[in-house]
Protein backbone atom coordinates (compact mmCIF):
# COMPACT_ATOMS: atom_id res chain seq x y z
CA UNK A 1 0.00 0.00 0.00
CA UNK A 2 1.40 3.40 -1.00
CA UNK A 3 2.04 5.78 1.87
CA UNK A 4 3.65 8.61 -0.10
CA UNK A 5 2.09 11.68 -1.69
CA UNK A 6 3.25 14.69 -3.66
CA UNK A 7 3.53 18.18 -2.20
CA UNK A 8 0.21 19.37 -3.68
CA UNK A 9 -1.69 16.43 -2.21
CA UNK A 10 0.04 16.87 1.16
CA UNK A 11 -0.95 20.53 1.17
CA UNK A 12 -4.57 19.64 0.44
CA UNK A 13 -4.72 16.95 3.11
CA UNK A 14 -3.27 19.32 5.71
CA UNK A 15 -5.77 22.01 4.73
CA UNK A 16 -8.80 19.70 4.63
CA UNK A 17 -8.19 18.29 8.11
CA UNK A 18 -6.93 21.48 9.71
CA UNK A 19 -8.92 23.01 12.59
CA UNK A 20 -9.21 26.08 10.34
CA UNK A 21 -11.26 24.21 7.72
CA UNK A 22 -14.82 25.56 8.00
CA UNK A 23 -16.71 22.43 8.95
CA UNK A 24 -17.86 23.80 12.32
CA UNK A 25 -16.05 21.03 14.22
CA UNK A 26 -15.30 23.48 17.05
CA UNK A 27 -19.04 23.54 17.82
CA UNK A 28 -19.25 19.85 18.74
CA UNK A 29 -17.99 17.88 21.75
CA UNK A 30 -19.43 14.44 20.89
CA UNK A 31 -21.01 14.20 24.35
CA UNK A 32 -17.84 15.20 26.21
CA UNK A 33 -19.61 18.29 27.57
CA UNK A 34 -22.05 16.09 29.49
CA UNK A 35 -19.30 13.61 30.43
CA UNK A 36 -17.53 16.50 32.17
CA UNK A 37 -20.79 17.68 33.76
CA UNK A 38 -21.30 14.14 35.13
CA UNK A 39 -17.65 14.03 36.31
CA UNK A 40 -16.85 11.07 34.08
CA UNK A 41 -14.08 13.17 32.57
CA UNK A 42 -12.25 15.39 35.03
CA UNK A 43 -8.63 15.83 33.94
CA UNK A 44 -6.16 15.19 31.14
CA UNK A 45 -5.76 11.48 31.88
CA UNK A 46 -9.50 10.77 31.90
CA UNK A 47 -9.96 12.90 28.76
CA UNK A 48 -7.33 10.84 26.94
CA UNK A 49 -8.95 7.58 28.09
CA UNK A 50 -12.40 8.77 26.98
CA UNK A 51 -11.29 9.90 23.52
CA UNK A 52 -9.09 6.85 23.00
CA UNK A 53 -12.13 4.63 23.57
CA UNK A 54 -14.12 6.66 21.01
CA UNK A 55 -11.31 6.18 18.50
CA UNK A 56 -10.90 2.46 19.17
CA UNK A 57 -14.46 1.35 19.86
CA UNK A 58 -16.82 4.24 19.16
CA UNK A 59 -17.58 6.63 16.32
CA UNK A 60 -13.90 6.95 15.46
CA UNK A 61 -13.70 3.28 14.58
CA UNK A 62 -17.04 3.39 12.75
CA UNK A 63 -15.94 6.43 10.75
CA UNK A 64 -12.65 4.74 9.87
CA UNK A 65 -14.40 1.70 8.39
CA UNK A 66 -16.83 3.96 6.50
CA UNK A 67 -14.01 6.11 5.14
CA UNK A 68 -12.27 3.01 3.78
CA UNK A 69 -15.48 1.71 2.21
CA UNK A 70 -16.31 5.07 0.61
CA UNK A 71 -12.75 5.47 -0.69
CA UNK A 72 -12.86 2.02 -2.28
CA UNK A 73 -16.32 2.62 -3.78
CA UNK A 74 -15.65 6.13 -5.07
CA UNK A 75 -15.70 5.11 -8.75
CA UNK A 76 -18.89 3.03 -8.43
CA UNK A 77 -21.84 5.42 -7.93
CA UNK A 78 -24.27 2.73 -6.74
CA UNK A 79 -21.80 1.27 -4.26
CA UNK A 80 -20.79 4.73 -3.02
CA UNK A 81 -24.43 5.68 -2.48
CA UNK A 82 -24.94 2.49 -0.47
CA UNK A 83 -21.99 3.37 1.77
CA UNK A 84 -23.19 6.97 2.15
CA UNK A 85 -26.68 5.79 3.09
CA UNK A 86 -25.29 3.42 5.71
CA UNK A 87 -22.94 6.10 7.05
CA UNK A 88 -25.80 8.55 7.53
CA UNK A 89 -27.64 6.02 9.70
CA UNK A 90 -24.76 4.86 11.90
CA UNK A 91 -25.02 7.25 14.83
CA UNK A 92 -26.21 6.54 18.35
CA UNK A 93 -28.03 9.81 19.04
CA UNK A 94 -29.71 12.71 17.26
CA UNK A 95 -26.92 15.11 18.16
CA UNK A 96 -24.22 12.76 16.95
CA UNK A 97 -26.08 12.38 13.65
CA UNK A 98 -26.34 16.17 13.32
CA UNK A 99 -22.64 16.53 14.14
CA UNK A 100 -21.53 14.20 11.36
CA UNK A 101 -24.05 15.35 8.75
CA UNK A 102 -23.47 19.07 9.17
CA UNK A 103 -19.72 18.60 9.03
CA UNK A 104 -20.07 16.32 6.01
CA UNK A 105 -22.08 18.85 4.01
CA UNK A 106 -19.82 21.73 5.12
CA UNK A 107 -16.73 19.78 4.10
CA UNK A 108 -18.15 18.93 0.68
CA UNK A 109 -19.36 22.46 -0.03
CA UNK A 110 -16.08 24.07 1.04
CA UNK A 111 -13.95 21.59 -0.87
CA UNK A 112 -15.99 22.03 -4.05
CA UNK A 113 -15.51 25.80 -3.79
CA UNK A 114 -11.81 25.85 -2.88
CA UNK A 115 -10.51 22.66 -4.54
CA UNK A 116 -12.84 21.99 -7.50
CA UNK A 117 -13.13 18.39 -8.69
CA UNK A 118 -15.69 17.08 -11.17
CA UNK A 119 -16.14 13.96 -9.03
CA UNK A 120 -17.28 16.07 -6.08
CA UNK A 121 -19.72 18.05 -8.21
CA UNK A 122 -21.17 14.88 -9.71
CA UNK A 123 -21.69 13.33 -6.31
CA UNK A 124 -23.20 16.51 -4.85
CA UNK A 125 -25.69 16.77 -7.72
CA UNK A 126 -26.71 13.14 -7.27
CA UNK A 127 -26.81 13.15 -3.45
CA UNK A 128 -28.61 16.45 -2.97
CA UNK A 129 -29.58 17.43 0.57
CA UNK A 130 -29.63 13.95 2.07
CA UNK A 131 -27.58 13.54 5.24
CA UNK A 132 -23.91 13.10 4.38
CA UNK A 133 -21.50 11.70 6.96
CA UNK A 134 -18.14 13.43 7.22
CA UNK A 135 -15.95 10.35 6.55
CA UNK A 136 -17.70 9.80 3.21
CA UNK A 137 -17.06 13.39 2.14
CA UNK A 138 -13.40 13.20 3.19
CA UNK A 139 -12.89 9.89 1.39
CA UNK A 140 -14.38 11.27 -1.80
CA UNK A 141 -12.00 14.25 -1.73
CA UNK A 142 -8.96 12.09 -1.04
CA UNK A 143 -9.45 9.29 -3.56
CA UNK A 144 -6.96 9.28 -6.47
CA UNK A 145 -4.95 11.96 -4.68
CA UNK A 146 -4.12 10.87 -1.11
CA UNK A 147 -3.21 7.25 -0.30
CA UNK A 148 -5.91 5.54 1.74
CA UNK A 149 -3.67 4.76 4.72
CA UNK A 150 -2.57 8.39 5.05
CA UNK A 151 -6.09 9.75 4.59
CA UNK A 152 -7.37 7.36 7.23
CA UNK A 153 -4.75 8.21 9.85
CA UNK A 154 -5.02 11.94 9.20
CA UNK A 155 -8.80 11.75 9.60
CA UNK A 156 -8.52 9.89 12.91
CA UNK A 157 -5.89 12.30 14.24
CA UNK A 158 -8.14 15.24 13.33
CA UNK A 159 -11.15 13.52 14.95
CA UNK A 160 -9.26 13.02 18.21
CA UNK A 161 -7.68 16.50 18.17
CA UNK A 162 -11.08 18.17 17.79
CA UNK A 163 -12.34 16.35 20.87
CA UNK A 164 -9.22 17.28 22.81
CA UNK A 165 -9.89 20.91 21.90
CA UNK A 166 -13.38 20.60 23.38
CA UNK A 167 -11.94 19.10 26.56
CA UNK A 168 -9.34 21.85 26.86
CA UNK A 169 -12.12 24.44 26.86
CA UNK A 170 -14.53 22.55 29.11
CA UNK A 171 -12.45 21.00 31.92
CA UNK A 172 -10.55 23.40 31.44
CA UNK A 173 -6.97 22.44 30.60
CA UNK A 174 -3.99 24.48 29.45
CA UNK A 175 -2.82 24.36 25.86
CA UNK A 176 0.26 22.34 26.80
CA UNK A 177 -1.92 19.72 28.46
CA UNK A 178 -3.97 19.65 25.28
CA UNK A 179 -0.91 18.90 23.19
CA UNK A 180 0.22 16.22 25.66
CA UNK A 181 -3.23 14.65 25.29
CA UNK A 182 -2.98 14.70 21.48
CA UNK A 183 0.45 13.06 21.68
CA UNK A 184 -0.93 10.41 24.02
CA UNK A 185 -3.65 9.53 21.47
CA UNK A 186 -1.15 8.47 18.79
CA UNK A 187 -1.40 4.79 19.77
CA UNK A 188 -5.21 4.88 19.67
CA UNK A 189 -5.15 6.45 16.20
CA UNK A 190 -2.77 3.76 14.97
CA UNK A 191 -4.79 0.92 16.51
CA UNK A 192 -8.06 2.27 15.16
CA UNK A 193 -6.62 2.58 11.65
CA UNK A 194 -5.17 -0.94 11.69
CA UNK A 195 -8.41 -2.42 13.03
CA UNK A 196 -10.49 -0.59 10.43
CA UNK A 197 -8.31 -1.80 7.58
CA UNK A 198 -8.97 -5.37 8.74
CA UNK A 199 -12.74 -4.91 9.27
CA UNK A 200 -15.18 -5.72 6.43
CA UNK A 201 -18.02 -3.23 6.08
CA UNK A 202 -20.57 -5.88 7.05
CA UNK A 203 -18.83 -6.26 10.43
CA UNK A 204 -18.94 -2.56 11.29
CA UNK A 205 -20.03 -1.71 14.82
CA UNK A 206 -19.21 0.12 18.02
CA UNK A 207 -19.01 -0.62 21.73
CA UNK A 208 -19.19 2.77 23.41
CA UNK A 209 -22.56 2.87 25.20
CA UNK A 210 -21.44 5.47 27.75
CA UNK A 211 -20.49 7.83 24.92
CA UNK A 212 -23.93 7.38 23.37
CA UNK A 213 -25.51 7.94 26.81
CA UNK A 214 -23.64 11.18 27.41
CA UNK A 215 -24.58 12.36 23.92
CA UNK A 216 -28.27 11.69 24.60
CA UNK A 217 -28.10 13.35 28.02
CA UNK A 218 -26.46 16.37 26.42
CA UNK A 219 -29.63 16.96 24.39
CA UNK A 220 -31.37 18.18 27.57
CA UNK A 221 -28.37 19.54 29.48
CA UNK A 222 -29.37 22.84 31.06
CA UNK A 223 -26.27 24.88 30.19
CA UNK A 224 -24.44 24.01 26.98
CA UNK A 225 -21.53 25.51 25.07
CA UNK A 226 -21.48 22.82 22.36
CA UNK A 227 -24.04 21.44 19.93
CA UNK A 228 -23.30 17.80 20.82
Amino acid sequence: MSTTLDSDSLYRLMAWLSPAYPTGAFSYSHGIEYAIEAKLVTDRASLVDWIAWILRRGAGQVDAVLLIAAYQAAHDPAALDDVATLAAALRGSAEAALESAQQGHAFLATTRAAWPEKRLDTFAARWGERALALPVAVALACVDRVPLDLALRAYLQSFGANLVSAGVRLIPLGQTDGQIAIAALAAAVDESAEAALATPLEEIGSAAPMVDWTSMRHETQYTRLFRS
